[in-house]
């Protein structure tokens, strides 16, 4: 048999990316979703995604979507797995490779998302998803909480200045568990990753909370090689 006729009579099969977009907002870890707008299930609720052309790879799809959607690049993403089953799509043989993306929310475009009928809710309002896009979120979720306890992505979805408070939240909601206050304030601190700031925020109090920022050279190298926090 010829190399030719090998792939010429090899099975042929579409695949697609599936993302996982979460971001963070009014204390609330958030996932954009978009309505469906093509059959098989038209109306209905689906994670951001689309095929993967000829020319692109799987990273490179995945980056396009998150663009065409947001209208953000560079955005932190991570491929997550391969979903394979037969008949998960009942449109055709699909092979979906997931990706998670952290996103800051008040940075991507609103309007282009408006656009594509996406939108921010909060992991508690999620609807049923089409296929197995529920199982995919689960299985992002599961990746998101093993990451934060080896590397400090919480930089990748918090404005440039928060508090701890704010940074407990969004661990807290990764979790999805409350967390000792001084436990967590300790474990955070002894990392030495922020730069406390003179400036407060002090719209929940007149006292007001210290703002910080990530130190960038030292959250980096904490990216690269990692860390142990458990709670």
């Amino acid at each position: 048999m010829s190399m030719h006729s090998f792939y010429e009579n090899a099975p042929k099969h579409l695949v697609a990316v599936d993302c996982i977009i979460f971001g963070f907002e009014d204390g609330k870890l958030k996932l954009l979703i978009i309505k469906r707008k093509v059959d098989p299930m038209a109306g209905a609720w689906s994670l951001v995604g689309g095929f993967v052309q000829d020319e692109e790879s799987t990273d490179e799809a995945a980056a396009r979507v998150l663009k065409q959607t947001t209208g953000m690049e560079n955005i932190y993403m991570d491929q997550l797995h391969t979903y394979g089953e037969v008949n998960r799509d009942t449109g055709s043989r699909v092979i979906a490779v997931t990706y998670y993306a952290l996103i800051r929310i008040k940075e991507h475009d609103r309007l282009l998302a408006n656009e594509h009928g996406a939108h921010w809710l909060s992991l508690h309002q999620i609807p049923e998803l089409i296929f197995d896009h529920n199982l995919m979120l689960q299985e992002a979720m599961k990746r998101l909480r093993e990451k934060v306890r080896f590397h400090p992505v919480g930089f990748e979805l918090l404005p440039e200045k928060f508090t701890l408070p704010q940074l407990r939240n969004l661990y807290e909601e990764i979790y999805q568990r409350e967390l000792d206050k001084r436990n967590f304030r300790k474990k955070i601190l002894a990392m030495n990753i922020l730069e406390k700031l003179e400036e407060k925020d002090k719209t929940s109090s007149k006292k007001g909370a210290h703002l910080y920022r990530f130190d960038k050279q030292k959250y980096e190298l904490l990216m690269e090689t990692g860390f142990g926090f458990t709670m």
